[in-house]
Order: structure tokens, then C-alpha cells, then sequence
């Protein structure tokens, strides 16, 4: 289907740019989110009369992401969740997550806003893109970590799980020492000569 564009749409094009799209994508897609007209006659008529009008609205509305994104980018979010001893957590953190922690600390984003390739399943801190406006993107960092403590170690740059690792490791060889120099297991002439 031969659609004209309204605003810019990533990968196919820029405002006014008439493209050649799936029928799916279009329908159900670009034109009920008012991102597309059909390129018919008529419509490209109409569009060509409200062309500075519509470039103006886009104008406002890109301003108003790029206001918006100045206050949001580079900033840090806490999530705390469960894990295993490896890093890895008991479930994942999907842009529904992401888009209700941001919202819950006084920013406006909807989930359709959070770009994530696949979701978040390891502690760590992780920076996660916000696509405010077609044309302004942004990033905010999430800190996901077991606990409150976990997770101010995880924003100083501490690996945790390797300190947990590295931790473990020593106790064990310090437990190991201990037997050696007489811990347990040693018997001094307790029996006697027979």
C-alpha cells in the first residue's frame, strides 16, 4: 500500500515522503496512529494545502519531546528484584517496567516509548533507550540489583557478583587454613600407646 508520510517514521522515511508499505504495517499500524494517510489523489492534495501546518505541529511536538528529554536523559533508575547467585533474575524486566519506574519518579513516558532489542534478564546496570519523538531519543540508566545496598555498589562500578564470587572464594580457602593448623580432625596422643 502507497502511503504518504505525516511525520518522520523510522526506517521507511521523512515527513511528506510518499512509500510503499505492507498493507498489515499501514493498517493497523501508521494510519490509526495518524503517522500516514493513504496516497491517494485526494489525500495528497489535502496533504500539499496542510503541508506548513502539519511541519509546524510536527516542529511543536519535536520541541516538546527534546524539553521533555533533557530532564530525562542520563538519569538513573533502582529496581530491585530477585536473583540467583549467578546474576541472573527470576523473571525479566520488560518497557512496561521500565516506563512505570520512570513514570513513578515524576516522568511522562509510555511503554511504547522504551526501545528495548529483548528484555533485561541479568543485575547490572543496564542504559536503556526512551524514543520521546521520532526524532529525539534518550537514555536512562536502570540499576537492577538485589537489594538497596547491592545497588549502590552496582553505581560506584562493583561488579557484585564477581565480589560475591571472589568473597565466597576466600571464606572457603580461609575455612581450608583453619583445618590445616589444627582445626578439626587433629588428635594429640588422646589414646595412648598400646
Amino acid at each position: 500500500m502507497k502511503v504518504v508520510l505525516l511525520e518522520r517514521v523510522e526506517g521507511r522515511g521523512g515527513l511528506g515522503d510518499v512509500v510503499t508499505v505492507k498493507d498489515g504495517y499501514a493498517r493497523n499500524y501508521l494510519l490509526p496512529r495518524q503517522k500516514a494517510l493513504r496516497a491517494t489523489a485526494a489525500n495528497l492534495k489535502v496533504f500539499e494545502a496542510q503541508r506548513a501546518e502539519i511541519e509546524v505541529r510536527n516542529q511543536k511536538a519535536k520541541d516538546a519531546a527534546g524539553k521533555a528529554g533533557e530532564s530525562l536523559d542520563g538519569t538513573s533508575y533502582i529496581l530491585i528484584r530477585q536473583a540467583g547467585e549467578t546474576g541472573q533474575l527470576y523473571g525479566s524486566v520488560s518497557g512496561r517496567d521500565v516506563a512505570d519506574m520512570v513514570n513513578a519518579e515524576g516522568g511522562k513516558i509510555d511503554r511504547s516509548m522504551v526501545v528495548l532489542d529483548k528484555p533485561i534478564k541479568t543485575l547490572g546496570v543496564h542504559p536503556v533507550k526512551v524514543r520521546l519523538h521520532a526524532e529525539v531519543t534518550v537514555s536512562v540508566n536502570i540499576n537492577i540489583a538485589r537489594s538497596q545496598d547491592e545497588a549502590e555498589r552496582q553505581a560506584r562500578g562493583e561488579n557484585v557478583i564477581a565480589s560475591q564470587f571472589e568473597e565466597d572464594r576466600a571464606a572457603d580457602e580461609q575455612a581450608a587454613q583453619d583445618m590445616l593448623e589444627g582445626g578439626a580432625g587433629q588428635q594429640d596422643g588422646e589414646y595412648g600407646d598400646h
